[in-house]
C-alpha cells in the first residue's frame, strides 16, 4: 500500500478556522462516517452550529467526540423513513431557530448485476441515496428558502457514468446530479442555490472492503492522474466552499473532486 499513500506534502493538511460560517446553521447527514463527518467537523472548525444526523447514536457521538458541545445537535434518523427526514429539519429549527445550509450525505450501495440484486437491496439504495435526498431537502425547504441558504448534494462520478456491477448506485446517483441540475433551476425565485459534488474513490465505511483489496486499489490508482486515492477531509473542503459565500455565484453546478479522473477520455495510458 505505501505506494498509494499520499506523499504528507500534498496529503490534506490541518486547517485552521476560517470563520465563513460564524452563526449559521448546517444540517449534515451520514455525519458518523467519512465524508459526513468530514464535513460535519469542517463546518463546526468555520463557526457553524451543526445538526450531525446518522443512523447509530453511538456513531454519532464518537463522530462528535471532541467538538463544542453547544455547537452540535446529533439526531438519529434514517433518511429513507419520510417522518425521520420531517423530523430532521424540526429538532434542529427548534434546537438552532433556523437552517442555512443542507448537505445531503448520507448513502449506501449494493453490488451486483441485474440478475443479482434483488429488489429489497434496489429499494434499499434508491430510498436512502435518492428519495432520502428528495425527503430531507424537501422538509428543510422553507427555512432554507427563509434563510436565502443552500443545498450541496454528494453524488459521485457513478453519478455521471456507469460502473461494472454497480447499476442500483449508478441510478440512484445520476438521479443526485440531475435532480441537483433541476432543483437549481427550480429555485430560481427562493434565493437557495443548489449543487453538489462528485467524488472518485475515497476512504470511508463504504469502501472499505475496496481499499483492503490491494489489486483493485492499484487499478484505481492507475486511473487517477494525482495517483492517490481521496481523503474525506478533500471533498468535505470542496463542500464547504460551495456552501460557503465564496461561492455564491456557482449555482446547479456537480463539482467532481476526483484526483482528475474525469480529465481523461476513458482511453489508457499510452506511455
Amino acid at each position: 500500500m505505501k505506494d498509494i499513500v499520499a506523499d504528507p506534502a500534498i496529503a490534506p493538511q490541518p486547517y485552521e478556522s476560517l470563520d465563513r460560517f460564524e452563526g449559521a446553521t448546517v444540517i449534515v447527514t451520514g455525519a458518523s462516517t467519512g465524508i459526513g463527518r468530514a464535513t460535519a467537523r469542517r463546518f463546526v472548525l468555520e463557526g457553524a452550529n451543526v445538526a450531525m444526523v446518522a443512523r447509530s447514536e453511538d456513531d454519532l457521538a464518537e463522530a462528535a467526540e471532541g467538538l463544542p458541545e453547544a455547537r452540535v445537535l446529533k439526531i438519529s434518523a434514517d433518511v429513507s423513513k419520510e417522518e425521520d427526514a420531517k423530523r430532521i429539519a424540526a429538532e434542529t429549527l427548534a434546537h438552532f431557530g433556523a437552517i442555512d445550509v443542507l448537505v445531503n450525505n448520507a448513502g449506501t450501495a449494493v453490488m451486483g448485476s441485474i440478475e443479482e440484486v434483488d429488489r429489497e437491496s434496489w429499494d434499499k439504495v434508491i430510498d436512502t441515496d435518492l428519495t432520502g435526498l428528495y425527503m430531507v431537502t424537501r422538509a428543510a425547504w422553507p427555512a432554507l428558502r427563509t434563510a436565502r441558504g443552500n443545498v450541496v448534494n454528494t453524488s459521485s462520478v457513478s453519478g455521471t457514468g456507469g460502473d461494472w456491477n454497480m447499476f442500483a448506485y449508478n441510478a440512484a446517483k445520476g438521479g443526485v446530479t440531475n435532480l441537483t441540475h433541476a432543483l437549481a433551476l427550480d429555485a430560481r425565485e427562493s434565493g437557495v442555490r443548489v449543487n453538489a459534488v462528485n467524488p472518485s474513490i475515497t476512504r470511508s465505511a463504504l469502501t472499505e472492503d475496496m481499499f483492503e483489496n490491494e489489486d483493485l486499489l492499484q487499478k484505481f490508482m492507475e486511473r487517477l492522474p494525482l495517483g492517490r486515492p481521496g481523503e474525506p477531509e478533500d471533498v468535505a473542503a470542496a463542500i464547504c466552499f460551495l456552501a460557503s459565500r465564496d461561492a455564491c455565484f456557482i449555482n446547479g453546478v456537480n463539482l467532481a473532486v476526483d484526483g482528475g479522473l474525469s480529465a481523461s477520455n476513458g482511453q489508457p495510458p499510452q506511455a
